[in-house]
C-alpha cells in the first residue's frame, strides 16, 4: 500500500515536526531537570518539578506517540516498508524504548512535583529525583538522536524480508515487460 504523493508529505511533515519537536521538549524537561537539583533557591524547586510533570505529560508525551504513529503510517504506507531495511526497524525499538522508559517514568516525575509542593526546605529525595530525571532526560536524547542520523543517512541493508520483496519485486517486473 502506498500514499498518494502529497497525503505522504503530508504525514513526513507531520512525522518530521513531532519528532523534532519531541527532541525539542526533551530538551526543555532537561535543563529543567538540571536546574532543579542544582539550585540553592527553594523557590526553583518548587516550580521547576511542577513544570517538569507539565512538560512531560502535556507536550513530550502527545509528542512521543505522535512520532510512534507518524513513523508507523510513514514505513507501512510508503515503499521503505516497516521491515524491510535494519534502519527502520532500529528507528522503530529505539522510538519504543524511548516510550517505554518515559512511561515508566511518569511517576518518579508526578512524585518529584508532589515533593517540591510540600517542601519548604530542599530535600534530598527531591534532589536525586531530579538528578535521576536529568540522567533520564539526556540518555533519552542520545537515544533519540540515533533515529535522527539514521533517518538523514540510511545505512545499507536489508532484512531477509526486504530482500526477498525486493527480489519478487524484480521479478514482477521482469515478467510484466
Amino acid at each position: 500500500m502506498t500514499m498518494p504523493p502529497r497525503l505522504r508529505k503530508f504525514a513526513l511533515t507531520l512525522h518530521v515536526t513531532s519528532s523534532v519537536g519531541l527532541l525539542g521538549a526533551i530538551g526543555a524537561f532537561l535543563a529543567l531537570a538540571i536546574a532543579g537539583p542544582t539550585s540553592q533557591n527553594v523557590q526553583v524547586a518548587q516550580v521547576v518539578y511542577p513544570a517538569m510533570q507539565l512538560v512531560a505529560r502535556y507536550v513530550i508525551v502527545p509528542l512521543t506517540f505522535a512520532s510512534l504513529l507518524t513513523g508507523l503510517v510513514q514505513s507501512l504506507a510508503t515503499p521503505w516498508g516497516l521491515f524491510r531495511h535494519y534502519w527502520i526497524l532500529i528507528k522503530l525499538l529505539l522510538t519504543a524504548f524511548a516510550t517505554t522508559v518515559l512511561l515508566l517514568k511518569i511517576s518518579l516525575i508526578d512524585g518529584a512535583a508532589r515533593l517540591a509542593a510540600e517542601t519548604v526546605l530542599p530535600r534530598a529525595d527531591l534532589r536525586q529525583a531530579g538528578i535521576q530525571l536529568a540522567a533520564h532526560a539526556a540518555g533519552g536524547l542520545l537515544v533519540l538522536f540515533v533515529p535522527v542520523v539514521l533517518s538523514i543517512y540510511k545505512p545499507p541493508g536489508t532484512t531477509r524480508y526486504g530482500w526477498r520483496k525486493q527480489l519478487q519485486l524484480r521479478s514482477d517486473h521482469v515478467a510484466n515487460r
